[in-house]
């Protein structure tokens, strides 16, 4: 090791740390994970002293994977395949729908996401392993679905930049997904990528109101960087897609139009918007903090959740999950559809090519015939 569903907010009992020792992190709370045995709670009794804790520091475990690449077979998502260098994320997005993976860690899906990282030190060589496999097929893969590929501690293990440098030495195609502008720092790989039809760069630009975004995503880049990184991608010849995600009701869905007037003006030529997803444990982890931060907005979020999702906050089913259903998902729907049209976006997606892609012949290897 480095260094229920009701509508009101309301506190989780027995985690939530005092504000002091949880100072420039997103969530709340740090309760135990759902495959926990039992959970702890605790109190003041009058026998002790209480103390202040120390704030949350950073740790960083190494991981030895076996294998890089993710499968997927759902149908909603536009790629099969995915790399994650790290788990767990120090962007603190209090949203984050990967929050609940923690748990499979003997995490909590709170503070412990956002504190507790782990990185995959062998990354590129497991890729590298991969995509020389007989009989592998290129397909877009996507990197950083699930964290932040460009999250703080890329600065130090650099492991995204490490799987660019593979991907583009096997001219395979990549879509990049992130909300910070350190992506620039690799412009001298995506540049040339993106001549070839090879990449794309989708920044995720949730807010354009500082405050709210030092609130819900206190350790990424403010909004006007990323909006700088998308014109400085958009300059460079590297396609950009801003994504208005997640929209949350009564928090952030008014900007839908400002967001991506913004972004296309800054050269944004694709854009989407995902409905805040709440899945296990992440639901009372907003409710936690709605409570600090908005309480009197809680319940207008809330209930438009559940009038999207059937009655619940949150609705897993392929299609359904991304965009939800009824008046207001549909609302949403309309408005991002009419703003891209008046401001000019494209219809189309940009397809990737794959036909490039060349296993690079080894230093002292033997060129195939076929």
């Amino acid at each position: 090791m480095e260094s229920g569903c009701g509508h009101g907010a309301r506190r989780l009992a027995g985690s939530t740390p005092a504000a002091e020792s949880r100072r420039g992190r997103g969530a709340t709370a740090n309760p135990a994970g759902r495959f926990e045995p039992a959970a702890r709670e605790a109190f003041a009794d009058g026998w002790e002293i209480e103390e202040e804790l120390p704030p949350f520091r950073t740790e960083v475990t190494l991981e030895r994977a076996r294998t890089i690449i993710t499968r997927n077979d759902s149908p909603d998502i536009g790629f099969d395949r995915s790399i994650n260098p790290y788990r767990g994320c120090e962007h603190g997005c209090v949203y984050c729908f990967a929050r609940p993976n923690h748990a499979y860690a003997g995490l909590s899906p709170g503070l412990d996401f956002e504190t507790k990282l782990f990185a995959k030190p062998d990354a590129a060589a497991l890729l590298e392993r991969e995509l020389s496999a007989r009989g592998y097929a290129p397909r877009t893969i996507a990197l950083g679905t699930a964290t932040d590929p460009y999250q703080p501690i890329e600065r130090r293990y650099r492991l995204t930049r490490a799987v660019l440098e593979v991907l583009a030495r096997f001219r395979h195609p990549v879509g990049l997904v992130t909300k910070s502008d350190l992506v620039l720092r690799d412009l001298d790989i995506l540049a040339p990528m993106a001549a070839e039809g090879l990449v794309k760069v989708a920044l995720s630009v949730t807010t354009l109101d500082p405050d709210l975004a030092r609130r819900m995503e206190p350790r990424a880049p403010r909004p006007d960087k990323r909006l700088r990184a998308i014109r400085m991608l958009a300059e460079a010849g590297v396609p950009v897609m801003v994504l208005v995600a997640p929209l949350i009701p009564g928090l952030n869905d008014h900007e839908i139009e400002a967001v991506l007037t913004r972004a296309r003006e800054a050269g944004a030529t694709e854009a989407g918007g995902v409905l805040l997803r709440l899945p296990h444990e992440l639901a009372d982890l907003m409710r936690d903090w709605f409570s600090e931060h908005f309480p009197d907005r809680a319940g207008r979020t809330f209930s438009l959740l559940a009038q999207s999702r059937g009655g619940k906050v949150y609705d897993a089913t392929y299609g359904r999950r991304f965009t939800g259903t009824g008046p207001y998902a549909d609302l949403l729907d309309q408005r991002m559809r009419v703003a891209m049209t008046r401001l000019g976006y494209p219809a189309e997606r940009l397809r990737l090519r794959t036909d490039l892609f060349r296993v690079p012949v080894q230093k002292g290897g033997q060129y195939s015939l076929f």
